[in-house]
């Protein structure tokens, strides 16, 4: 007789698969056209399925304790970090790093600082009762950027069209980078915080030794060893794969897994020897493709590297979805809900902002005020500040004295505090970065078409941008086929909802779709590349094949033989 096998294992991967199984059905609907945010949706449904509501999905059972529950999700953010930080240092061009390194020192070094002590003061002003010592371990927590959520802006249709391609790769460049920073700002607190937290009683030294130990350890082991070890495995691994394609040992597959299995690589190796993996990472992806050549051979392989980008992000978000302390933060015993909810609103407004609106003129590729506001804006909580998290939870597990279950006096209160706070800044980055794009063209555009449509007493003809839509066919009395202008089919005007946020300069572009038309006429017309192809984000066209996705380009093909053109009028 048969029998039903409800295992942990069973629901869990039913679960998984069937999400990202109704997901994927949606995505383009969802991402490319509502710009949703695949974190957003993955993280509601971690909590749908978690114990708070289905519970179908218990990661404390899995886990069997509260220790082992964090050390899972810290390595699981770790693997998500490091496979994301390879990438993200492979997409930079080459020698990204050196060429840009006036506005990357002014992002990483006077920026990143003053967010995490505009942080810190705001949880200390905010958080009753809380040493300003625990305030600065909390807001390193979450002074760096996200890699992952920043991949909103950086990536897709929303990016290909508003956001500036220079804009991007320094979005791309800072995120990869000052996740691996928040170590000695991090450490620094949690230093001080061990040997004068309590007054010295439990640990001699006092500051001086902690000073020692965060230039010597943090800085000297953890960043300066992380940065060489990075630099160098990317550097052999560019040689080895150089070397072993020319002389065709390696097939396609691992050649385009190849940065995977470094990123995992690199991962592993960093952690056994206790160095920063998550800057190695991203360091060995730069130097990875220092020359371009591993960035240019894969360029056209649109599948592989977004699959499993795909596949980390929805998993690591719904494992947060069903991890997060959510009852926490109405029910603890360090911040009410009346002061939490204002904390995460100033942090996600003053953190940054300020920052990059007082100082981008010296950043180059930011031009104007609008981009200013823009990148000041989106500068997101997630995966980086959930591993800084558990960072500190296990440095608090060492201040027990004589090696007891209880920790000292002074760091009592501070794994929840810093649990309580950091979560919650989290799922507000993720709820509001990932609604803001989607609300923000929503509410600007829809009481201007509604304005228009309601004022609008003639037929206006439907134009793309500058081109009027192809000729179209009526049946007249005669029941003869005539040819006719597409104005005249169309009753009522019909107007573009949505458009640029961010708009690159380009001058001749411009003038070539515009020539003739007013300054308004040019701003209320839409552009043609936003209701047409999208070259930018468009996948290769594969011969042979008859499925074409949404976000594949219908003139590749035409631009694949334009090579060839070019090559035949040079003869």
């Amino acid at each position: 007789m048969p029998t039903l096998a409800p295992t942990n294992f069973n629901i869990v991967v039913s679960v998984l698969g069937g999400w990202i199984s109704v997901f994927g059905l949606v995505s383009y609907l969802l991402k490319e056209n509502f710009y949703l945010s695949e974190a957003l949706i993955s993280l509601l449904a971690g909590l749908v399925f978690s114990p708070h509501a289905a519970n179908f999905v218990r990661p404390l059972e899995y886990a069997g304790s509260e220790e082992n529950l964090n050390a899972i999700t810290l390595y699981f953010t770790r693997l998500v970090l490091g496979v994301q930080l390879v990438l993200a240092g492979v997409q930079l061009p080459s020698r990204y790093l050196k060429k840009e390194w006036k506005p990357l020192a002014l992002l990483l070094g006077p920026i990143m600082t003053a967010m995490w002590i505009i942080t810190s003061l705001l949880v200390w002003a905010l958080v009753p009762n809380l040493p300003f010592l625990h305030a600065l371990a909390i807001g390193a927590c979450v002074t760096p950027t996200d890699p992952v959520l920043s991949n909103v802006i950086v990536k897709g249709r929303f990016a290909d069209h508003n956001v500036p391609k220079d804009l991007q790769k320094i979005i791309i460049a800072e995120s990869g980078a000052n996740d691996g920073l928040g170590y000695p700002f991090l450490f620094l607190a949690l230093y001080l915080v061990k040997y004068i937290g309590d007054g010295g009683v439990n640990e001699k030294g006092g500051a001086g030794l902690a000073i020692g130990l965060w230039f010597g350890e943090t800085w000297g082991y953890t960043i300066l060893l992380s940065v060489i070890y990075g630099a160098v495995v990317g550097w052999i691994a560019k040689e080895l794969l150089h070397f072993c394609e020319e002389h065709k040992f390696v097939d396609r597959e691992s050649f385009l897994v190849f940065a995977f299995s470094l990123a995992l690589f690199i991962t592993g190796t960093c952690g056994m020897i206790g160095s920063d993996d998550i800057l190695a990472c991203f360091i060995a992806g730069n130097v990875f493709t220092w020359d371009d050549w591993f960035r240019l051979e894969t360029l056209d392989e649109f599948s592989l590297q977004p699959t499993i980008d795909m596949l980390l992000n929805v998993t690591i978000f719904m494992w947060y979805g069903a991890v997060c302390p959510w009852h926490g933060f109405l029910d603890n015993s360090i911040i009410p809900i009346y002061r939490l909810i204002p904390l995460g609103i100033l942090i996600l407004l003053l953190r940054r902002m300020p920052l990059v609106l007082a100082l981008y003129k010296k950043i180059s590729q930011i031009d104007g005020l609008q981009q200013a506001i823009f990148m000041g804006f989106f500068g997101p909580i997630g995966c980086s500040a959930v591993f800084y998290l558990y960072v500190t939870l296990e440095f608090i597990d060492t201040l027990n004295p004589n090696h007891g279950s209880v920790p000292r006096w002074d760091v009592a209160h501070l794994k929840e505090s810093v649990s309580v706070l950091v979560w919650f800044m989290v799922i507000c980055s993720v709820v509001v970065h990932g609604l803001s794009i989607p609300l923000g063209k929503f509410g600007f555009y829809l009481p201007r078409t509604i304005s228009r449509s309601l004022t609008s007493a003639e037929d206006v003809p439907f134009q793309i941008g500058a081109r009027i839509v192809p000729q179209s066919r009526s049946r007249d009395v005669t029941a003869t086929h005539t040819p006719t202008d597409s104005r005249s089919v169309s009753a009522r005007p019909v107007f573009r909802v949505g458009g640029s946020i961010i708009a690159e300069h380009t001058e001749n572009t411009t003038e070539a779709v515009g020539a003739g038309k007013s300054q308004d006429e040019l701003e209320t017309s839409p552009k043609p590349v936003e209701l047409g192809s999208f070259p930018n984000a468009a996948s290769p066209t594969l011969h042979n094949r008859t499925i074409r996705f949404p976000d594949e380009s219908s003139s590749t093909g035409k631009n694949s033989q334009e090579p060839n053109r070019d090559t035949t009028a040079g003869s």
